[in-house]
């Protein structure tokens, strides 16, 4: 364990009268704003001797502001181990960055990680982003799951970010991610609609609720429609490559979804299921040390332009060689 460390800094004449976090930008190195602000909201700064909570608070010429900077911090590490340090830009401009996140990035700060997630390296590369939706997740407007690779949006001026929420708010924006599943689909497209709330055994992971109880637990708000389209694309012996389509942006949805449908994803040790027991992986292929979902493409209208644009991140190199492995073991 890794003991904290303390940053002085005098706050110069240029500097007076702005906000702390703004000053603080300017005068440590390394260190983003969301990041500065999370040490300030945290305690970890002290301006004259007294601690300082509040990152907007104006700061006097000559101040001396000490920074406890904690060593103990996660970083946000890919599926290897590596930490994650540079990100594969797909796309910028002036009011949006399109990204393709590795498996093991952090979209922005949580308890158990404060530094280290996409929002942190965005700001690192590009600058201070707005904050809609909270001051802890700069340029954010939706999220995948740490361990969910693929294509992500991020906007880079407020109108920008505003109009983005806007579209994924009114279903406007679509999203087709890739999984690999235990099993065969019964089907070759079906819409999956059950709701989905907290499971009561274990409040961290979802489920799709019973039916008799769907209308009841979502007017209370303890459950959430949901809806998304799965089609399939290749079947691989034991395991089918599928097409989701989630119309709806529910966590976990396409994981509690397909597993609903008697299909879990490979590697999904949350979602899985005895499905997964009778349709194994043949021992020759690489096994996945995630889920094996992928957010393939992303659709919305660009907030300057009007026109609609569409990205796509080509399949990551886990996904890629557990596909091949099942075409040669075919």
């Amino acid at each position: 364990m890794s003991s904290p460390t303390e940053f002085t800094v005098e706050i110069p004449a240029d500097h007076a009268g702005a906000r702390l976090d703004v000053a603080l930008v300017a005068l440590v190195p390394g260190r983003s704003r969301s990041q500065l602000q999370r040490l300030i909201k945290g305690g970890s700064v002290q301006v004259g001797g007294h601690e300082v909570r509040r990152p907007n608070t104006p700061v006097e010429a000559g101040a001396e502001v000490v920074i406890r900077m904690d060593g103990d911090q996660e970083v946000s590490k890919d599926v290897a181990g590596a930490a994650i340090v540079e990100l594969d830009v797909l796309h910028e401009d002036e009011s949006v960055i399109v990204i393709n996140k590795p498996a093991g990035l952090v979209c922005h700060p949580n308890p158990r990680q404060t530094k280290g997630t996409l929002s942190d390296l965005a700001v690192d590369r590009f600058g201070p982003l707005p904050e809609v939706q909270g001051a802890d997740r700069p340029g954010i407007v939706h999220r995948l799951d740490r361990l969910t690779s693929g294509v992500i949006v991020m906007g880079r001026t407020l109108p920008a970010l505003e109009s983005l929420k806007a579209q994924f708010k009114e279903r406007e924006v679509s999203k087709m991610y890739l999984a690999l599943v235990h099993g065969a689909p019964r089907f070759d497209s079906e819409w999956r609609t059950g709701a989905i709330g907290a499971s009561p055994k274990n409040p961290e992971r979802m489920r799709v609720v019973p039916s008799a109880l769907q209308d009841d637990l979502v007017e209370s708000g303890d459950a959430r429609a949901a809806e998304t389209l799965i089609e399939r694309v290749e079947e691989l012996g034991p395991v089918t490559l599928v097409a989701a389509h989630p119309r709806t942006g529910r966590t976990h949805q396409i994981r509690v979804h397909l597993q609903d449908a008697g299909l879990p994803i490979v590697g999904d040790r949350a979602y899985s299921h005895g499905g997964a027991q009778r349709h194994p992986l043949p021992r020759t292929v690489q096994r996945m040390e995630r889920p094996a979902l992928h957010a393939r493409r992303l659709t919305f209208r660009h907030p300057v332009s009007g026109e609609s644009v569409t990205f796509e991140a080509p399949l990551p190199a886990d996904m890629e060689h557990l596909l091949q492995g099942l075409r040669d073991a075919l």
